[in-house]
């Protein structure tokens, strides 16, 4: 049987008042957001603080994790107008951080690491300087094509690790452990200037050492700030729910992951760009507090 959705994790019907700008601006210049896509629950809470995760490279992935609702089919075509229409809807919502992701795009030579380039490079173009946050997808391995977005400095540049270690076969059966954790320290050593984030669910099955022991990693390969929440069944052809983990579980996490130096975000509806300019800001705060 499905398990009960406890209270701390349902909320109120979203205004559609608060979805209307944001959407709107969206839809008439034709590009795509993670909100949408990976069905977020915080779409009004975040869009009432202009905050939005602009989702690069189209709607297909070239992956089909079992976590994620992201489309896993053929790839659509390049749109290389997309970093003017990223920088026109950033400038008409008033976006101060930007945050940018990808769709997942093994077909590309670079995993799509030019393109992030070009967005980047779009949206610092004639005067606008947001302060820019990055997530992205593990470009097969390719240390080049991560150094090659963070060779842009933005100020943040994050890559999810998602789960434990043990998980990997189940949940991202395509990806790497270790591969993450080598992009996140490749980065943290390379690129001082810029703040390296990762995040990951919980109630996949894994036990509470696995996860004290991954933000060790996560902090041991340099990362600066981690995002810790509940995973949420998108559809009954996804990987079902093995705990919902209570509130005060994440306290906990979220006081050890401090303890190990990182700025942390922990809740059952935490997700990877949940609060990112206030956390950014905190981050920022913290490193100049311990230079």
């Amino acid at each position: 049987m499905p398990k009960r959705i406890p209270d701390w994790l349902k909320s109120d019907l979203p205004d559609t008042s608060v979805l209307g700008n944001v959407t709107g601006v969206i839809s008439r210049l034709r590009l795509n957001t993670i909100c949408f896509e990976a069905r977020c629950p915080n779409k009004p809470e975040c869009f009432a603080k202009s905050s939005v995760t602009f989702l690069l490279l189209g709607r297909h992935c070239t992956r089909r994790c079992t976590f994620c609702n992201v489309d896993g089919r053929d790839p659509e075509p390049v749109d290389h107008d997309e970093p003017l229409r990223v920088r026109e809807a950033s400038m008409r919502l008033g976006l101060k951080h930007v945050i940018l992701t990808s769709v997942t795009r093994d077909d590309l030579t670079d995993g799509g690491a030019g393109h992030f380039v070009r967005v980047l490079r779009a949206l610092r173009h004639s005067g606008y300087r947001p302060s820019v946050e990055v997530l992205v997808p593990d470009f097969g391995g390719d240390l080049d094509a991560a150094a090659l977005v963070a060779a842009e400095a933005p100020e943040v540049f994050a890559h999810n690790v998602e789960t434990v270690e043990r998980l990997y076969p189940r949940v991202r059966d395509k990806a790497s452990y270790r591969r993450t954790l080598g992009i996140l320290e490749h980065v943290s050593s390379s690129y001082a200037g810029t703040t390296t984030k990762s995040g990951l669910m919980l109630g996949l099955g894994e036990t509470r050492e696995e996860v004290m022991h991954t933000l060790r990693n996560l902090s041991e390969a340099g990362c600066g700030i981690v995002t810790v929440g509940q995973y949420m069944q998108p559809s009954k052809k996804h990987l079902p729910v093995k705990e919902y983990i209570h509130p005060h579980v994440f306290d906990e996490i979220a006081l050890y992951a401090r303890n190990l130096g990182l700025t942390a975000v922990c809740g059952p509806r935490v997700r990877s760009s949940y609060q990112a300019e206030a956390t950014f800001h905190e981050a920022r705060l913290r490193r100049r507090t311990c230079a």
